[in-house]
C-alpha cells in the first residue's frame, strides 16, 4: 500500500486531515510529530492516532537541535519581522520538514501532507522545506484541495468521522494555536478584528503585568561564541537555557505583541505572540554586542536584518540567500563573549551591566579625563572631510 507522512499533532485539523487522507488517497498514513518544546501529550497523540486506525506513529524530540540551529542563529541575526515579531512560528517549519522528508524517504512515502490552511504563511514554509530536500515528492495540501472551507465545516466532518472536538476555556472551538519552546501565537476568533482587545485567558505563558512579582529578578547570561551558554553561573543545554529563560520572563510578563502582520501570500492577519525567553535573548545579545564588535560589523548586521528577517518569514530559511547573509552575521561571533546582568521587573528588561574582555570598547579613549590615547586634533579634520561632502540643495 502507497503511504503518506502527514505532520500530526494529534488535535482536530490533523486528525481531520488524517481520516481525509485515508477515505481520498487509500493509502497508510504515517503520523510523524516533531517535538520542538510545545505542549505535547504524546499518550494522547498515540491514542488518536491509533483510533483512526494509523500503525505507524512517530514522535522525535527535536528541541536540542530546534534551538541551537535555528533560534540560536536567528537571534545572532536579531531578525525582528516588521520591528516586532520574533518569527517563533517561522522558524519552526524549516526544521519539522526537513525532517518529515527525511521520513517519507526511509518509509518509501510517494507523498508528504501538512495542516496549514490555505490562507495562511506555513503552507508556504513547508512546501518550500520539503522542494529543497526532495523536489519530486507528491506534497497533499488538503486544505487546497478538499470542500471543507470553513471551522464549522471541518466540526462537522469531525462529528460524522467520531473525531473528538477539543474545547477552550470558554466552551466554543478553540482558538488557533502553535506553539514550541520559543513561542505560542493566538490567531482567530475574536482577534480578527484588531478593534477588539486579546482576551486574558488566551495567553499561556506570559502574566499580566498587574499580576507579576513586586521584587525584579536579576539575571546574568554568559555568551560564547555569541550565543548564550550560561544563566546565572550555571552552563546549561540550549533548550534547558531557554526554557529557563521562559519562566524567568514569562512570570514577569515579559514577550507580548500583538501585531497585525502582512503575510507572503498578499493578506493581512493578526497574531498575538508570546517570547518570554526570546524577548530577554533578543535584548541581551543586543546589550553584549554592543561592546565587543565594531561600528562597521554592528551597522552591517542592522542593515541586513529586516532582510533575514524576511527570509525566514517566508520559509527561506534553507535559500542560499539566507545562508550566505547567516555567514555575513557569523563573521565575527568568536569576538562575542562576555556577561550581560539584567533587572527583569513588571514587564520590564533593565539592563544593569555588561562584561566582557574584548577590546572593542576602550574605557581610555571614551574617558572624560586626560589621556594620549584619543587624539582630539584628528577631529577637526575629519569635521572637515565630511563638510566637503554636503551640497547645499
Amino acid at each position: 500500500m502507497k503511504k503518506i507522512v502527514l505532520a500530526y499533532s494529534g488535535g482536530l485539523d490533523t486528525s481531520i486531515i488524517l481520516r481525509w487522507l485515508q477515505k481520498n488517497y487509500k493509502a497508510e498514513v504515517i503520523a510523524y510529530t516533531a517535538n520542538i518544546g510545545q505542549v505535547i501529550d504524546k499518550k494522547k497523540i498515540i491514542k488518536n492516532a491509533k483510533k483512526l486506525g494509523v500503525k505507524k506513529i512517530i514522535i522525535e524530540d527535536l528541541k536540542n537541535t530546534f534551538v541551537k540551529e535555528y533560534v540560536f542563529p536567528m537571534i545572532r541575526a536579531h531578525a525582528l519581522y516588521e520591528g516586532a515579531y520574533l518569527l517563533g512560528t517561522s522558524i519552526a517549519r524549516p526544521l519539522i520538514a526537513k525532517r518529515q522528508i527525511a521520513v517519507a524517504k526511509k518509509y518509501k512515502a510517494f507523498a508528504v501532507s501538512h495542516g496549514s490552511t490555505g490562507k495562511g504563511n506555513d503552507q508556504v514554509r513547508f512546501e518550500l522545506g520539503y522542494a529543497y530536500f526532495a523536489k519530486k515528492i507528491k506534497v497533499i495540501a488538503p486544505w487546497r484541495e478538499w470542500k471543507l472551507q470553513s471551522r464549522t465545516d471541518l466540526i462537522r466532518y469531525a462529528k460524522k468521522n467520531k473525531i473528538p472536538i477539543p474545547k477552550d476555556k470558554k466552551g466554543s472551538s478553540p482558538f488557533s494555536v502553535d506553539d514550541n519552546i520559543f513561542h505560542t501565537s493566538t490567531e482567530g476568533k475574536v482577534l480578527e478584528d484588531p478593534k477588539n482587545s486579546a482576551p486574558e485567558f488566551i495567553f499561556q505563558r506570559t502574566r499580566p503585568v498587574d499580576k507579576t512579582p513586586n521584587k525584579a529578578t536579576i539575571v546574568k547570561i554568559n555568551f560564547r561564541n555569541s550565543d548564550p551558554v550560561s544563566i546565572n553561573g550555571k552552563k546549561l543545554k540550549p533548550e534547558k537555557l531557554l526554557n529557563k529563560l521562559n519562566l524567568i520572563a514569562g512570570k514577569n510578563g515579559i514577550g507580548r505583541v500583538d501585531l497585525v502582520e502582512n503575510r507572503f501570500i498578499g493578506i493581512k492577519s493578526r497574531g498575538v505572540y508570546e517570547t518570554p525567553g526570546g524577548t530577554i535573548l533578543h535584548f541581551a545579545h543586543r546589550a553584549i554586542e554592543s561592546v565587543t564588535l565594531d561600528k562597521e560589523t554592528m551597522h552591517q548586521k542592522d542593515r541586513i536584518m529586516p532582510i533575514y528577517a524576511e527570509l525566514v518569514y517566508n520559509g527561506y530559511w534553507f535559500s542560499k540567500k539566507r545562508i550566505r547573509l547567516q555567514k555575513i552575521v557569523d563573521k565575527k561571533k568568536a569576538l562575542v563573549v562576555g556577561q550581560v546582568v539584567l533587572k527583569i521587573f513588571k514587564g520590564n528588561i533593565i539592563l544593569i551591566s555588561r562584561r566582557t574582555k574584548n577590546k572593542a570598547y576602550s574605557m581610555k579613549k571614551v574617558s572624560f579625563e586626560e589621556n594620549k590615547s584619543f587624539n582630539r586634533k584628528r577631529v577637526e579634520s575629519f569635521i572637515k572631510f565630511h563638510s566637503k561632502r554636503l551640497k547645499k540643495p
